[in-house]
């Protein structure tokens, strides 16, 4: 559990409707990089899918800059819980502390950032079109061996529906994205440093 929570951790973002205008049926960095800065809250549910093929689900809590919550279904499902420049991964089966480890050192931190510039310097290392989606793989320019991080965005209205995590060991998890709610008062207390139970 504490690995596929990490996992989850190395890529956790988030997602919410907008109104920005494609070109040529790819929106530009600049386009993204304010839409993702346009974010304040958010929940969804999602489905995870794991390096190896399995499946978990849970439901993702942003407040944007610099937190966010995904609480894994049953219970044994956990939570991992970034904020105050730090991830939390809450194991309801241990009898430790949670583990720790700086927000900055996960690509997590790409899009929670306070400002999100998609345009800096070796930050996107993929941008395309599929056909359907805008792609966009983004890494920590300082920081290559922390992983990276696959958005990827639709439009009518824009959304980001689907993210890939790609750590540092070679694995990937994929997280795809339910029906979004946008724009409600969320409570402190789900991204504080005892926020590991179940959401109020």
């Amino acid at each position: 559990m504490k690995k596929l929570l990490y996992v989850l951790a190395l890529g956790v973002t988030a997602s919410m409707s907008g109104t920005l205008a494609w070109a040529e049926g790819k929106l530009s960095l600049a386009e993204i990089s304010g839409y993702l800065n346009e974010m304040k809250t958010a929940t969804a549910s999602f489905t995870q899918i794991n390096d190896d093929g399995s499946l978990t689900t849970g439901k993702l809590y942003l407040h944007r800059p610099g937190r966010m919550r995904f609480e894994y279904d049953g219970t044994d499902g956990g939570t991992v819980v970034a904020g105050s420049g730090s991830v939390r991964i809450h194991d309801p089966k241990s009898n430790q502390p949670p583990e720790t480890f700086p927000l900055k050192r996960t690509p997590l931190s790409i899009i929670l950032a306070k400002r999100v510039d998609l345009d800096q310097a070796n930050m996107v290392v993929g941008h395309g079109f599929d056909g359907t989606s805008t792609v966009v793989q983004a890494q920590d320019p300082e920081n290559p061996d922390y992983g990276s991080l696959e958005l990827m965005f639709t439009n009518e209205p824009v959304e980001l529906r689907k993210w890939v995590v790609h750590d540092g060991a070679g694995g990937k998890t994929t997280v795809i994205l339910g029906a979004l709610e946008t724009g409600m008062r969320l409570p402190s207390t789900l991204f504080s440093s005892g926020g590991g139970g179940n959401s109020p």
